[in-house]
């Protein structure tokens, strides 16, 4: 028998620091997962631990780091992590920083934006993936995930493969939700994170509200394309659109007819919709 592969770390270490401009305030809470790997196999196969660095010295560490260097771009913050592990640790040839950060949305007082005052926002959470290798190699990512979208127009089903178990009637007017995650991967690095992401995103939010979609997999891809449009900093887009169904309620039994009005939500069983789309060079 043989060890095939091994990676370890720390997981769910919440930090949350404030950054301060003169009076005014903005909250960053990132969820951070740490990971490493390198020479620790005797770790697994020897009990020999002597290269292996505690999963609480990661926590420390990512909690020291924050201090020094979590700013507003969380990517920049992931990449002072993996590349501190490499630099500190000679054992180590990889260092994965993934990162989510919390959606903490500045409160309107009179009319005006609070210095000091949040509110907790959707449930949606922008993230990225930094894998920092020996020899000077860098990978990111960034992305959203659990961002709850939905439009009650201008969305259809239908001309599919119909068999004996086929039950769904077709439809050219339907609801479309869903809870969407997307990823791009950055070939070179955009002047701010932020603006790149948000620009990156309202692309594609664009899209999904303003076409016709005859299908979440149109959708998809039309989405991705807007997202390289957008940043040509970006080299792929990956994008998963899990359907949160709205049914339509059956009403002839009370004598009423349901013109597209009164449905059933439900995310379970839902239709996976997946895709990736790549520049042509």
């Amino acid at each position: 028998m043989k060890l095939l592969s091994n990676r370890y770390g720390k997981g769910r270490v919440r930090v949350m620091k404030i950054l301060r401009a003169d009076d005014t305030h903005t909250v960053q809470e990132v969820n951070v997962l740490a990971l490493l790997t390198g020479d620790f196999a005797a770790s697994y196969t020897e009990s020999n631990n002597s290269k292996v660095v505690p999963t609480d010295t990661i926590k420390n560490t990512v909690n020291v780091l924050a201090k020094e260097h979590l700013g507003a771009e969380i990517e920049r913050f992931g990449l002072s992590l993996g590349r501190h592990f490499l630099q500190r640790y000679e054992q180590v040839e990889s260092a994965t920083a993934e990162i989510h950060a919390k959606n903490w949305q500045r409160m309107t007082i009179d009319g005006e934006p609070h210095p000091h005052s949040f509110a907790a926002g959707s449930e949606a959470k922008m993230w990225t993936q930094v894998v920092c290798r020996r020899g000077g190699a860098e990978e990111i990512r960034s992305g959203v995930r659990d961002l709850v979208i939905l439009k009650s127009t201008q969305s259809g089903w239908a001309d599919y493969p119909k068999c004996e178990y086929t039950t769904l009637p077709e439809t050219r007017d339907r609801i479309l939700a869903t809870s969407f995650e997307a990823s791009w991967t950055w070939s070179s690095a955009p002047a701010n994170y932020n603006t790149a992401n948000d620009a990156i995103l309202a692309a594609m939010l664009a899209v999904f509200a303003n076409n016709y979609s005859p299908s979440a997999q149109r959708s998809v891809y039309e989405m991705g394309e807007a997202a390289l449009q957008a940043c040509p900093e970006i080299s792929r887009v990956d994008m998963a659109m899990p359907n949160k169904h709205c049914l339509l309620i059956n009403l002839k039994p009370f004598g009423l007819e349901n013109q597209n009005e009164v449905f059933v939500p439900t995310d379970e069983p839902h239709g996976q919709i997946e895709g990736s789309v790549v520049r042509n060079d």
